[in-house]
């Protein structure tokens, strides 16, 4: 028996904004979308374009505030292959919310508080 990834899922608050976050910070793009027919929740897939792992956002309509993420111990992780450049969009965008130098990683907060791990490519 075999299990490959198919995607991760998290849920958000404003699908608009969210969309935008991970087109403008990592590069991801609508792959598809399945809305519900009565409208009580839109599902996005974001996809690299290179990977055939995909994000899921779920966006639900009867969610009336942000969602607590609690201590907030879970993340997804990129890899970039210019670190640098990487750095200097997401200083531009105010979207780091924490460093490790001594590891040469970072990390980023999206719209609604998730954590990403920028990692730079080995050599």
């Amino acid at each position: 028996m075999d299990f490959k990834f198919a995607h991760n899922n998290i849920n958000v608050y404003d699908l608009d904004k969210s969309l935008k976050f991970y087109e403008a910070a990592l590069g991801l793009k609508e792959s598809r979308r399945k809305e519900a027919e009565d409208g009580s929740f839109i599902l996005v897939y974001l996809t690299d374009g290179q990977t055939p792992h995909l994000l899921e956002l779920t966006w639900l309509r009867e969610m009336d505030r942000p969602y607590n993420l609690g201590d907030n111990e879970i993340h997804l992780a990129f890899i970039t292959d210019d670190f640098d450049a990487a750095h200097a969009k997401h200083m531009e965008m105010d979207c780091i919310c924490f460093e490790n130098k001594d590891m040469g990683i970072y990390f980023i907060a999206d719209p609604d508080g998730y954590w990403v791990e920028i990692l730079p490519a080995k050599k």
